[in-house]
């Protein structure tokens, strides 16, 4: 018989880890009320922790701008490409046509 590993939302993890955040109840006490374990949540709350430092930095949103911005330069570039591989490949499927056709 195989585990069934239970999935949560993010709204979910969110909502836990601001009650731990709270420090009202203790985190068994927590765990209990919200269906989890106690390890599951820790992780979630240890995990947001290391997120916290970059939701203040200024710098990650401009590089991740900067990223983005690069990304979608490449794209556009790459679709330029796929338009005249598409046309240089029906010029040849126009010219060798008749090659193709007399089979």
């Amino acid at each position: 018989m195989s585990v069934i590993r239970k999935t949560y939302t993010t709204e979910f993890k969110m909502k836990v880890v601001r009650e731990i955040l709270r420090e009202e109840k203790t985190l068994s006490r927590i765990a209990t009320e919200y269906g989890t374990h106690a390890n599951v949540i820790s992780r979630w709350r240890d995990q947001a922790f290391a997120a916290l430092p970059g939701a203040f930095n200024d710098q990650v949103a401009t590089d991740q701008a900067a990223k983005e911005m690069a990304w979608e330069k490449e794209r556009e570039e790459l679709y330029a490409e796929i338009g005249h591989v598409e046309y240089a490949t029906g010029l040849d499927q126009k010219k060798c046509g008749h090659l193709l056709n007399s089979r």
